[in-house]
């Protein structure tokens, strides 16, 4: 009974996790096949730069994306870096989600170009590769250091999507989205003793 308990313990945690970022990711991907196949228009909900109205992409900008390519290009970096985000704490995960969102979206509403629309969920992977990146290097923490160096190999040439090098990429809100996983790494660091609650593993 003891080892079925164990088993228990260690799938649990990894079911839940699944179970999270397949409803985010799923969300995302629907909302964009949709809005991409039926032509609901939903690029208006896009970050519009100094608009106020645009103000509303802080939040929705992540759910539309141009192009199907556009989408697919976000959906496997999403993929990995978010599981990779969702460990210890399920919570760290939709914090550093949410400070990803509003750093890309500001950056981009301050900065972004006149009369453009920034879309896409690429700010958060930004998030996340900041979050990660950086992680090691505040937590000192042997796991930590091993996600920090697995993250930069795997996604270090992300670091030159944050400069202004290709036109109809939106550098401002991977720019933001990276400066907001960098601060959340320094706000969320844990030590080597801390583990997580029951209630959120």
């Amino acid at each position: 009974m003891a080892d079925i308990d164990d088993s228990q313990d260690i799938i649990s945690p990894i079911k839940a996790r699944a179970l999270v970022l397949a409803l985010f990711m799923g969300t995302i991907v629907m909302v964009s096949t949709m809005d991409l196949l039926l032509g609901l228009g939903l690029r208006r909900y896009g970050v519009q730069p100094r608009e106020v109205v645009g103000l509303s992409g802080l939040v929705f900008a992540p759910w539309v994306h141009g192009s199907f390519a556009h989408l697919f290009a976000n959906v496997g970096a999403l993929a990995v870096l978010g599981w990779f985000c969702l460990w210890p704490r399920i919570s760290r995960f939709v914090l550093v989600t949410a400070g990803a969102m509003l750093g890309a979206g500001l950056l981009a509403w301050l900065f972004g170009g006149s009369r453009t629309v920034h879309l896409g969920a690429s700010g958060i992977i930004f998030g996340y590769f900041g979050f990660l990146a950086l992680r090691g290097w505040y937590e000192r923490t042997v796991p930590a250091l091993l996600v920090s160096s697995v993250t930069i190999f795997l996604y270090g040439g992300m670091i030159f999507g944050v400069l202004p090098s290709q036109p109809a990429v939106s550098w401002q809100s991977h720019l933001g989205g990276f400066l907001a996983g960098a601060l959340m790494a320094r706000l969320l660091k844990t030590s080597s003793t801390e583990k997580p609650t029951t209630a959120d593993r």
